[in-house]
């Protein structure tokens, strides 16, 4: 009896599983072992012995069959998932990294061989192994975070797609499926539309570097001549900044209208939107469009670390935008209920982590703990040559496990007292002081939180790297009333009142509200306009390069 005709018998005595699973031992067999041999060559995404325990999950012993093919031939989910592959790129990974003109051919030997027990085993297994592979990519990423960004922790994600794989390859449902995997943060699914919109961009011949500024000329104003004019309109109507339907400029001459189309794109490329034609903004516009591809992808795959959003509100900050957002319940897919620039950590020198944490309660009227570094490098010398410096700023020395200030008999004492640990320096709440009228409390061992500030001139610069890690926020009052929002008493009156009272005051949230800081070069506005902006921490060289060491397809 052929292995076929076992396969029929089987099924007409209604031994076969209730899951469908072909109960041919011999098959099963086959199976097993693929399985089991796949822990030497296990794609490089997942850690050999997470593939191995996701393929014995999807071949559970009480329905080892195969989950692609039937007696009559390959489901029609083999078609789809194989699609989904070709398409990877439309999502942001790389079709070269899922070996699909191996598992094509894998799938027709199988088929054209009348079903041989030995090709659909290793058909079947090749293309689970391939799905789960892209599956935990879209669900987590290609590469770990820490590898970026070293404070990186947030909740694991589950795998339930392991588990869920073979009904949904039954109902050809691999799409829901698929969906399921990927984050449904807002900016995501944006991203995934812009990112087609781009390729579509790249395909298109290639649009000519825009001459340098001449030697004597730093920069072309309203009213000047450039022989780039013709292809500086060109560019901008290709990228949308500017209608398809203005007139050619005669002689070369740079108009107000051609000015407006550059403030948007200035806008668009975290630049001061001024219509300047200068040095900065003639690089952003000869920035290739396979570059912003890039910036893309790269965004979509640090989008993936982010966790699983529960219900309910939500703080979201990207650093290269230097901006905020707070959601009243981001995986409804609402827009923002405010939207803020923000101030972040310094390049180089004092960079904002990326990381998750929880907002649980607000400090108004704060004081200032002025950390060991900051005092160390910066203010010790500084109350060293100026002693007049603490009382002029407000700043009191006290114990170092004490709220009292301290007596000390001269400011020398102090200073030793400061340098030795036996005192630390701090600033009361004030009009002086650093934090502004509010400090937003994420309990974290970076010791990060978001505060107010009165650098206020700092938020009208189109790049925002002056802290010293902290996260500044230019609407601390519309903020403090969003996360207290479940107190009534707190209205935005009460919020001033505390903000400005010079009273320290701690009130805690109704309940802890999540906090994402994240990094991503590209990103779109609720307008579907898109941002591509600086690698302020050089995060996206870093990402590139551990994509290639882990053998993956980089942008």
């Amino acid at each position: 009896m052929s292995w076929l005709q076992r396969i029929v018998v089987v099924a007409f005595l209604g031994l076969a599983s209730a899951g469908g699973a072909w109960a041919d031992p011999a098959l099963d067999r086959r199976i097993g072992t693929l399985v089991s041999a796949r822990a030497a060559s296990s794609p490089s995404a997942l850690a050999l012995s997470v593939e191995r325990a996701w393929l014995r999950q999807v071949y559970a012993p009480t329905n080892p069959g195969p989950v692609w093919f039937t007696p009559e031939g390959p489901r029609a989910a083999v078609a789809a998932a194989l699609r989904e592959l070709r398409a990877a790129a439309d999502r942001g990974l790389a079709p070269e990294d899922y070996g699909i003109a191996a598992l094509e051919r894998q799938v027709e030997a199988a088929n054209g061989r009348g079903l041989d027990p030995d090709a659909v085993a290793g058909a079947d297994v090749a293309l689970s192994a391939t799905a789960l592979q892209f599956l935990a990519d879209l669900r987590y990423g290609r590469v770990p975070p820490q590898r970026v960004a070293p404070h990186y922790r947030t909740r694991a994600k589950d795998a339930a797609f392991v588990a869920e794989l073979r009904e949904a390859v039954a109902r050809d449902d691999l799409g829901v499926l698929i969906a399921a995997a990927e984050p449904i943060f807002p900016h995501y699914a944006r991203l995934k539309e812009l990112l087609v919109r781009y390729r579509s961009l790249a395909a298109q011949p290639a649009a000519p570097a825009l001459p340098p500024l001449a030697s004597d000329r730093s920069k072309i104003v309203v009213g000047d001549t450039y022989p780039g004019v013709p292809a500086l309109q060109a560019r901008l109507v290709r990228l949308g900044d500017l209608d398809a339907t203005p007139a050619r400029p005669a002689d070369d001459q740079y108009t107000e209208t051609l000015a407006d189309g550059l403030r948007r794109f200035q806008a668009r490329h975290g630049l001061l939107p001024d219509g300047i034609l200068g040095k900065d903004t003639l690089a952003a516009l000869n920035v290739p469009i396979a570059a912003r591809v890039g910036q893309i992808v790269l965004s979509l795959e640090r989008l993936r670390w982010l966790p699983d959003l529960p219900a309910g509100p939500l703080i979201a900050i990207n650093i290269p935008s230097f901006r905020l957002w707070a959601f009243a319940d981001a995986p409804a897919g609402e827009d923002a209920a405010l939207s803020m620039a923000v101030v972040v950590g310094r390049a180089m020198r004092n960079e904002t982590p990326v990381f998750i944490g929880e907002m649980r309660y607000v400090e108004f009227s704060p004081y200032w703990n002025v950390p060991p570094s900051i005092l160390r490098n910066e203010l010790l010398p500084r109350i060293a040559r100026d002693p007049a410096y603490l009382e002029r700023e407000g700043m009191e020395i006290v114990g170092a496990r004490s709220a009292a200030p301290m007596a000390v008999a001269d400011i020398d004492a102090g200073i030793a007292a400061l340098r030795s640990g036996d005192a630390r320096l701090r600033q009361r709440p004030g009009p002086r002081n650093a934090l502004g009228g509010v400090k937003f409390v994420l309990p974290n061992t970076m010791d990060i939180y978001l505060h107010a500030t009165p650098e206020r001139a700092l938020f009208d610069r189109a790049q925002r790297d002056f802290s010293h890690g902290c996260i500044r926020v230019r609407e601390p009052e519309a903020l403090a009333s969003f996360v207290l929002r479940g107190r009534p008493e707190w209205t935005p009156a009460e919020v001033e009142a505390a903000m400005t009272s010079g009273v320290n005051r701690t009130v805690s949230l109704t309940a802890p509200v999540p906090v994402v800081v994240f990094y991503t070069t590209a990103i779109v506005g609720v307008d579907g306009r898109a941002q591509f902006l600086r690698d302020v921490y050089g995060h996206d060289r870093k990402l590139l390069a551990e994509l290639r060491a882990a053998g993956r397809v980089a942008p």
